[in-house]
């Protein structure tokens, strides 16, 4: 398969590289300096769910409960205008739902519904943070061995440093912007790798078929050649991942809004690293035809036999 014209991909592959340590230095700043503001999942604390009859305004319900000594309430709308989601990060007491009902009340006219009043321990919330850790980190090992089965070990190394680069970018944007990150933040995340991977292994296919049919070129030439024919499929399947996902995120409600937003990022620099980080990882380990010719099979004494 050809295609009607080859974009000269590696030409910016300089540029790229430069962007992509700007973002991971970003990234790994901004984690090392404000840390992940982990939600309710991982520090523990109490989740109320407070119901009104007309749709308040949330400032005037921060106002309040910083008035009453809540002053790390978290308050913001679930699924409704009329549904108020309010986390407080302190040692839950089965009647903080009702004196959080009551102050709230105090200074409404409307009737207000207590729906729920949970509590998430801080001893859970410390676990699920160590087995997501892990659970992301023997994603990438798993990642790193298939590819190296599948391909080639160069192709396993440029694989698993677009994966890494793709996470780190996502985890430094919820550091930088300190918004909330849950359990369903972590899958998002695993669910990037599992995008980011496919992508690539879509390209790493091409490259490697044209690495062993393409009898002229250099390495470069046949990197801008492969990625030039994968550009449609990569292009149509990102653009319409990423329409599905901003609807999801604008439309989809409070609980899965961070889900939704972690994949658009996700999607974004999965897409580019597809085409840049992996194949630029190539590029500088110095990848050839002989990397990827099959293997010659041996003589045996039947076949030297007239």
């Amino acid at each position: 398969m050809t295609t009607a014209k080859i974009y000269n991909f590696m030409g910016l592959r300089k540029i790229a590289a430069g962007l992509s340590i700007a973002l991971l230095l970003i990234s790994v700043a901004s984690l090392a300096i404000n840390g992940l503001k982990f939600g309710l999942d991982f520090t523990g604390g109490s989740l109320i769910e407070v119901g009104y009859e007309q749709g308040p305004e949330l400032n005037q319900i921060r106002d309040t409960l910083q008035a009453a000594g809540y002053e790390d309430a978290v308050v913001q709308t679930f699924g409704s205008p009329v549904d108020i989601l309010i986390r407080l990060g302190e040692n839950h007491d089965p009647k903080l739902g009702d004196e959080v009902l009551k102050t709230l009340q105090a200074n409404e006219t409307q009737d207000l519904t207590l729906r729920r009043n949970e509590y998430v321990g801080a001893q859970v919330g410390e676990e699920l943070r160590e087995q997501g850790g892990l659970g992301m980190l023997l994603a990438l090992f798993m990642v790193m061995v298939y590819v190296a089965f599948r391909f080639q070990l160069k192709f396993s190394i440029g694989a698993v440093a677009a994966l890494a680069h793709d996470v780190l970018i996502v985890l430094g944007f919820f550091s930088l912007f300190q918004l909330d990150f849950d359990l369903t933040v972590l899958a998002a995340l695993l669910a990037v790798i599992g995008y980011s991977l496919n992508d690539t292994i879509v390209v790493s296919d091409r490259i490697r078929e044209n690495f062993r049919k393409l009898r002229k070129g250099t390495p470069v030439e046949i990197m801008d050649t492969s990625l030039s024919q994968t550009l449609g499929r990569t292009l149509v399947t990102s653009l319409t991942t990423l329409l599905v996902l901003a609807a999801l995120a604008i439309f989809g409600g409070e609980m899965i809004h961070g889900f939704a937003l972690a994949l658009l990022v996700g999607v974004c620099i999965g897409t580019y690293s597809s085409i840049y980080v992996a194949a630029n990882v190539l590029i500088a380990m110095g990848i050839c035809k002989e990397d990827l010719m099959p293997p010659e099979k041996e003589e045996t004494e039947e076949d030297l036999r007239p």
